[in-house]
């Protein structure tokens, strides 16, 4: 049996680069970055790893980067048959002082880079008639972060746009689902101060943050054959943080 291919954006660092190692020599790798070091880097990690792949610039925010990603791996005859949406961006701002560039952006990321992507991609998986697209949310979908409010909303359309391309491409056998971290240790939150971390924790049931692999864990098995049926789904890995 051919190797399936997996596409991870955002692949060089934090959740995105726990979820590449987290798939074996079963896979051929491709991963995104936004910069050439960050592709350099991708392209490392893979190497180390011993692991078949690629990796590729792509900016999700420009749609002119996204047609030349799917135009370059329609070259090389890269078909993703399993697409993770892990990229993505926060300008966060009060509502009341929020640019309109700081709302634009983050849709522009989230929803509008990921459509076009996935729009790209589907066409031959409903060919194949096997597919996984799993895209990264966040807690902030369903709980509301202060000086979140476009990143909230954006999670949360990302949400509502898997169930109903569930109910589209689940006759295909492509399954769409979601997963929706919590607070996790990751170069973001290593800017957060001790006293603001031990809060985080305490708003926690579990008592600490989450770890890279332990989303990436999740992620890799909605992407195997043992979760063919789970559809239309958000799995929300927090520590307890939502329930």
């Amino acid at each position: 049996m051919s190797k399936k291919t997996v596409l991870i954006t955002g692949a060089s660092r934090g959740i995105g680069k726990a979820i590449l190692q987290s798939f074996g020599n079963d896979y051929f790798i491709v991963g995104t970055g936004t910069s050439e070091k960050s592709v350099q880097s991708i392209l490392e990690n893979i190497n180390s790893l011993n692991l078949k792949g690629s990796s590729f610039k792509l900016d999700l925010g420009d749609r002119t980067s996204i047609k030349e990603l799917t135009s370059l791996l329609d070259s090389q005859q890269i078909y993703p048959d399993i697409l993770i949406n892990n990229a993505g961006i926060t300008r966060d701002n009060i509502m009341l002082r929020m640019k309109e560039d700081e709302w634009d952006n983050v849709i522009d990321v989230h929803l509008n880079g990921q459509y076009l992507l996935i729009k790209s991609f589907i066409k031959k998986m409903v060919k194949n008639r096997w597919g996984r697209i799993i895209n990264i949310s966040s807690t902030s979908a369903v709980l509301g972060n202060k000086g979140q409010a476009n990143y909230a909303a954006a999670k949360a359309g990302i949400e509502a746009m898997s169930r109903s391309l569930a109910r589209e491409l689940g006759s295909r056998n492509i399954n769409v689902n979601c997963v929706a971290p919590g607070f996790i240790e990751t170069d973001m939150t290593k800017e957060i101060s001790e006293g603001n971390e031990e809060l985080l924790s305490s708003q926690i049931p579990l008592g600490r943050l989450g770890k890279p692999n332990e989303i990436a864990e999740v992620v890799s098995f909605l992407a195997s054959e043992q979760a063919n049926y789970i559809t239309g789904q958000t799995i929300h890995v927090n520590g307890g943080l939502y329930m």
